[in-house]
């Protein structure tokens, strides 16, 4: 079963281009023909070797003038075809990282405007809903997520970086010193201790939060900066508790 353009971008793309170098090219060799009388060999070889025109019409009579200018016209013809094709070739190969990388670049400006934002390390369950009720109530929202599949289920609504938030770097893009708080949203107890203990000594300021997986991580992370401690366990249960 034959494969759809389709499902070929660059085949697909390429098809225009193709077709136009066919065509100039076809268009060179009868036009070569028709104006010296020549053979096809020789009207293709002409398409590359411009001086043979100029042996030939030494011992044959004929539109010398008219056939450079042809000649010429038609090497410009093939050239810009040619340009054509590798311009649409690159682009249909690497336009996904270029956009991508663009798309950074827009995202990185925006970060820059952010003051008193809230930054959210880790995208799972836990910090998709964080992200949404803070972004309801009119929060701006920062997310840190280092695993790629789950950066890439962020919605453009979002604006997020992709890294490790337990970096110096990577807090500092995310303008940790501007924001009001970060949450450590990962489903890491020793990942979001480390997180509070990098944010505390960036920016002392910054409220900051982190979820723990068991009440023993408590004491550890607010020794660790933490101001606010979530075990969303404890959360659910109390949750369920007042319900019944």
């Amino acid at each position: 079963m034959a494969t759809p353009l389709s499902s070929r971008p660059i085949l697909g793309r390429a098809v225009r281009p193709i077709l136009a170098l066919v065509t100039v090219t076809a268009i060179g060799i009868i036009g070569h023909v028709l104006l010296a009388g020549v053979g096809l060999m020789e009207a293709t070889f002409w398409l590359v070797d411009l001086t043979s025109i100029e042996l030939h019409f030494q011992d044959h009579d004929g539109p010398e003038r008219a056939t450079k200018a042809f000649a010429v016209a038609v090497r410009i013809g093939i050239l810009l075809s040619s340009l054509w094709i590798g311009e649409t070739v690159l682009s249909a190969a690497f336009g996904g990282q270029i956009t991508e990388e663009l798309k950074q670049m827009q995202t990185e400006r925006r970060i820059d405007d952010l003051s008193d934002h809230v930054i959210i390390c880790g995208y799972g369950i836990f910090g998709r809903t964080l992200a949404a009720q803070l972004r309801e109530n009119g929060h701006d929202v920062l997310v840190i997520e280092l695993d790629r599949a789950e950066f890439d289920r962020i919605g453009e609504e979002t604006l997020a970086i992709r890294g490790d938030a337990r970096r110096e770097d990577v807090l500092e893009r995310a303008n940790v010193e501007r924001a009001s708080a970060i949450i450590g949203a990962i489903d890491d107890s020793n990942a979001n201790i480390q997180i509070a203990i990098m944010a505390s000594q960036l920016s002392p300021n910054t409220r900051v939060i982190v979820r723990v997986g068991d009440e023993m991580y408590e004491s550890v992370a607010r020794r660790a900066g933490a101001d606010e401690v979530v075990i969303p366990e404890v959360l659910s249960g109390d949750t369920v508790s007042e319900w019944l």
